[in-house]
């Protein structure tokens, strides 16, 4: 008990002494652009000083964080008090809403998706079950994962639900739960003192870390670049003189925002000022992403990130469908199966 606790206020010193540097970056920004190392120390410094000084910052900030993970990996039921010591709060929240829903993989899909989280600085994780009451699987995966999250829950109806056999494109999925998460917002923040940004990030995709501190800063709605979406390599906002001017995408080129789901995040103040910006079952196939960005903006105050849409931090994968055919070949030749009491 005694090395735990010695350990423990090590890791809290450690944080602590590095934290400063967190300070003077933040302090150091203007006009909520990330700051840089010419802003940190006096101009008159070699430029090759102020590489060094600002490859030094990195390091500590990388350093920081790598010590915030193993701490709220160690100690998840201190999170809050973890938050306390390193939190800033000039810099932007962001929220991530997750839409899941329970499977062989969902546990697997989770862990891999809370660990990309878990490098991501000021991120608040709004988890929301299609399911009517909240399962243990994934109250007791949260309990442990180290991040700050919330736990919604709320079943979508048999009518708004694709069959096995259905295209998974056929209806629109994760709209209650991502209401729900909207809702939550709109209950718990304030126009007038929110800072931060929305981002809907479904539990099988894969992202970049840096896709998060591009989308931190978004002033009203940012878009990016998704990695094989739409049956191609990318679908793409096109940039013309850093300005969204059309959509690189085979389906509905037409649409006003023909962007994937995980393509785009909105400053939380836009959306708590228009709570009439919701997701709808009933929009026509495609149109989910159009139907809600609609309400909320237009093409020419949408701001282009990851090097003006030419990079891809956020690929559309999906895990493949469990195979247990051997489960049920043991049951056939008299033997019993996997345990069910160990949670996959």
């Amino acid at each position: 008990m005694f090395v735990q606790r010695s350990k423990l206020l090590f890791l809290y010193i450690s944080v602590i002494c590095l934290g400063i540097f967190v300070t003077i970056l933040t302090y150091a920004s203007i006009a909520g652009d990330k700051p840089d190392c010419q802003s940190v120390f006096p101009h008159d410094v070699p430029l090759q000083d102020l590489d060094s000084r600002q490859q030094e910052l990195d390091r500590k900030l990388s350093q920081l964080r790598d010590l915030e993970v193993t701490l709220r990996r160690s100690y998840p039921q201190k999170v809050a008090a973890i938050e306390q010591i390193v939190d800033d709060r000039h810099v932007p929240t962001i929220y991530v809403i997750t839409p899941t829903y329970a499977r062989t993989v969902q546990k697997a899909e989770l862990t891999r998706l809370s660990y990309t989280f878990l490098h991501v600085p000021k991120l608040h994780w709004i988890l929301v079950e299609d399911s009517p009451t909240k399962t243990a699987l994934v109250s007791q995966f949260l309990s442990r994962c180290g991040l700050t999250y919330t736990h919604l829950n709320v079943a979508t109806p048999p009518v708004f639900k694709t069959k096995s056999a259905d295209p998974h494109w056929l209806k629109p999925r994760g709209v209650l739960q991502r209401n729900l998460g909207l809702e939550w917002l709109r209950e718990h923040l304030h126009a007038d003192t929110a800072n931060g940004v929305v981002y809907f990030a479904d539990d099988d995709n894969t992202y970049d870390i840096q896709l998060f501190e591009e989308m931190r800063y978004t002033k009203r709605v940012s878009v990016w670049p998704v990695g094989l979406s739409g049956y191609l390599r990318y679908e793409s906002p096109v940039v013309t003189n850093g300005h969204v001017t059309s959509w690189f995408t085979y389906f509905r080129p037409d649409r006003a925002f023909a962007t994937d789901m995980a393509g785009f995040s909105i400053n939380v103040r836009l959306l708590l000022d228009r709570p009439e910006a919701v997701f709808k079952n009933t929009v026509r196939r495609g149109h989910l992403e159009t139907n809600l960005l609609s309400a909320i903006t237009t093409m020419g105050e949408l701001e282009p990130k990851a090097h003006n849409c030419t990079k891809v931090l956020v690929w559309h994968t999906r895990t493949e469908k469990a195979d247990l055919r051997n489960e049920d070949k043991f049951k056939k030749r008299g033997f019993p199966g996997s345990n069910p009491d160990i949670e996959v």
